[in-house]
């Protein structure tokens, strides 16, 4: 009987202890749930967190090809900008209307200062516009790109005509010396006004003075005048 006295004591220890590792397995089976929980939720997370990223990086790239497709265009645009910006520029120098400088020669016609032949008039002795369009022209002929008269830059439109003793160029009233400046090679344009049987050759037998030099570097003034057109306007 001694020998049993004890066992209601052993089986509440037993099951005390049976009771305590119950309790320990159920409190690492929850911490093991919550564990399995927490890793779904982030998980959860992460995916959507990928998921946010990628659609991001989607939009970004297509944002970045819209603006490359938007840079193209600026960069044509430009370069039609550019193109006609050229075009302007060449027009405004075949027009005259910017200044010129290069090489070329300068002619300068003076009125004669010999005495009068009997029965000679004065007109024979002096420059006359004649004079001066011929030396245009043949300056313009020999390849010259730009002229002026005077500082009075020569055109489609200049008017050349004379006025008494003076020359009127561009509306504007000369008086010899009559100064004559052109662009082009210097030697093909000294030979059109030099040449046998030339402009200066037939002036001089008037005894009007002419003179050419040549020139590395002279420049040509601008147009000045107006180029509104009344009556003109372009073909269909």
């Amino acid at each position: 009987m001694s020998r049993f006295r004890h066992m209601p004591w052993a089986i509440a220890l037993v099951c005390v202890v049976l009771g305590f590792m119950l309790s320990m397995q159920f409190k690492v089976q929850q911490q093991v749930q919550l564990t399995d929980l927490t890793a779904m939720s982030r998980a959860q997370d992460l995916a959507q967190q990928l998921e946010q990223a990628e659609k991001a990086r989607d939009e970004s790239m297509a944002e970045l090809e819209k603006l490359r497709q938007e840079m193209t265009k600026v960069i044509q645009q430009q370069a039609g900008f550019e193109d006609l910006g050229h075009q302007l520029e060449e027009a405004q120098r075949a027009a005259g209307l910017v200044a010129l400088a290069g090489p070329g020669v300068v002619v300068e016609m003076r009125d004669a200062t010999r005495p009068l032949a009997p029965g000679e008039t004065a007109n024979n002795l002096i420059i006359h516009d004649g004079d001066v369009l011929r030396t245009v022209n043949e300056l313009f002929a020999a390849g010259a790109e730009a002229m002026s008269v005077n500082e009075q830059r020569v055109i489609g439109r200049t008017e050349i005509v004379c006025a008494g003793p003076v020359v009127i160029v561009n509306g504007i009233r000369t008086a010899p010396p009559i100064v004559i400046k052109a662009i082009g090679d210097p030697e093909d344009l000294e030979m059109a006004i030099m040449m046998k049987d030339g402009i200066a050759e037939y002036l001089r037998g008037y005894g009007i003075q002419i003179t050419v030099k040549r020139e590395t570097n002279l420049t040509v003034p601008a147009f000045k005048g107006s180029l509104k057109m009344q009556y003109g306007t372009p073909a269909q």
